[in-house]
């Protein structure tokens, strides 16, 4: 019996699962192959390196959009602010502060016309149907994506739980059925890499049992074009639903969507660390840093 342990004590996002799971020794290669049967490789390029989180050596993941992507990228990061979340708005703050300076008047407007306008301006002329498509990418595209992709079974039943349990929360947040909703946040293509990708390490890993400490979620208020937030935010806490989260006194998002997603579908139990012999243990880095705080995920993985 192979179990991993994720160990939540900094929170949990997509990209650092997926870190914490190459630093325990998945392979990077099987990761890139099978994520190319998705068919969107032409717009994201993928980075890992080790960095140093407050004395932890640990591997950052990242999705680096090509050309193809980067307009509609930032599209994406605006509309989060749509859906009242989240981390990667949190941190891409800068594409805000960017997109300022040269489109100032826009700003200003609500968002839906500035995505509209930002978007024509930078991508009508040369990719507009490319861009067109996935600015609407909805959890029915994305479903068939996967679906269409001739992933193992398993790979595709894990990654189309994860897509549901957030498609749900965006739902009943914002009131409409899951047929409708539009993947703003999630409909990102480093969203689709973190989810996918953490279903094709777990299958290549060969984990049977997957078990979570109690997540830690951060505490304070993030500021988003709508306004400021509660943290967690809205639909994040709608997410973990019947998970138990731990109190921390660290003011930011720590949990995102997605990263909240993966271990409400995953883990079977939220306990301290099994009964089990450790064969490897991963860290995965987060974004942000702490003055006296790891921001990493832990993984452990044992018999």
């Amino acid at each position: 019996m192979k179990t991993l342990y994720f160990d939540c004590f900094s929170g949990i996002s997509g990209d650092m699962v997926i870190g914490a799971l190459l630093d325990a020794g998945a392979d990077p290669t099987v990761l890139e192959n099978e994520l190319k049967k998705l068919h969107i490789d032409e717009e994201y390029e993928l980075k890992w390196k080790k960095v140093v989180k407050n004395g932890i050596t640990s591997t950052k993941f990242d999705v680096l959009l090509t050309k193809n992507s980067h307009h509609h990228e930032h599209d994406h990061h605006h509309e989060h602010s749509h859906h009242h979340e989240h981390d990667h708005h949190h941190e891409h703050s800068h594409h805000h502060e960017h997109d300022h300076h040269h489109e100032h008047s826009h700003h200003h407007e609500h968002d839906h016309h500035h995505e509209h306008s930002h978007h024509r301006e930078h991508d009508h002329h040369h990719e507009h149907s490319h861009h067109h498509d996935h600015h609407h990418r909805t959890y029915q595209d994305i479903v068939k994506m996967i679906e269409a992709a001739g992933f193992s079974d398993q790979v595709k039943g894990t990654a189309l739980k994860i897509f549901k349990r957030i498609g749900e929360a965006e739902g009943h947040i914002h009131g409409i059925p899951l047929e409708k909703v539009h993947f703003h946040e999630v409909g990102a293509v480093d969203s689709i890499i973190d989810i996918v990708g953490a279903a094709i390490l777990i299958h290549q890993l060969e984990i049977n049992v997957m078990k979570s400490s109690p997540v830690a979620v951060g505490t304070g208020r993030i500021h988003i074009d709508h306004g400021i937030y509660p943290v967690p935010a809205p639909a994040t806490l709608e997410i973990l639903k019947g998970v138990p989260i731990q109190q921390s006194d660290i003011k930011a998002e720590l949990a995102t969507p997605t990263g909240a997603a993966i271990v409400s579908v995953l883990a079977e139990e939220f306990c301290t660390i099994p009964s089990m012999k450790i064969k490897s243990i991963g860290y995965g880095a987060g974004t942000k840093s702490f003055k006296n705080h790891p921001n990493v995920l832990r993984v452990i993985i044992g018999e």
